[in-house]
């Protein structure tokens, strides 16, 4: 009898959590093909860049993320993020620190579009 641990291969570590909202076959005018041609509705997609603010509002959620960013934080403000993570834990929203994160920036950033500078975050920054 063999010691070895059989562990989960990578394809159902990483498979998707949701269905697939479009039927097989279907596009959308957001998807693009491998030599990045649009679809027919090329004509109401936003211009390549910057992302519109109803698709930047939306946080990624439970997704394998390919980019990775380090932000420093006190002791202070990682107990205050580890306290909100519990206290949303309570109310029944089991989420990680980084999907917290993730959410709180999509705040900020859609609250930038639509107020401009009479956001919250601007008046902060301001702030000496």
């Amino acid at each position: 009898m063999s010691r070895r641990v059989s562990l989960p291969a990578a394809d159902d570590l990483f498979r998707p959590t949701s269905p697939d909202p479009t039927p097989a076959g279907a596009t959308s005018a957001a998807q693009t093909s491998r030599d990045g041609t649009v679809g027919p509705e090329a004509e109401e997609t936003p211009p390549a860049g910057r992302p519109q603010s109803a698709e930047r509002g939306r946080p990624s959620g439970r997704v394998r993320h390919d980019e990775k960013m380090t932000v420093y934080v006190t002791a202070d403000e990682l107990l205050d993020l580890e306290h909100a993570r519990l206290t949303l834990r309570r109310h029944g929203l089991a989420v990680d620190r980084g999907r917290l994160v993730r959410e709180a920036v999509a705040i900020a950033l859609a609250d930038i579009d639509s107020r401009g500078e009479d956001s919250l975050i601007v008046q902060r920054l301001q702030q000496p």
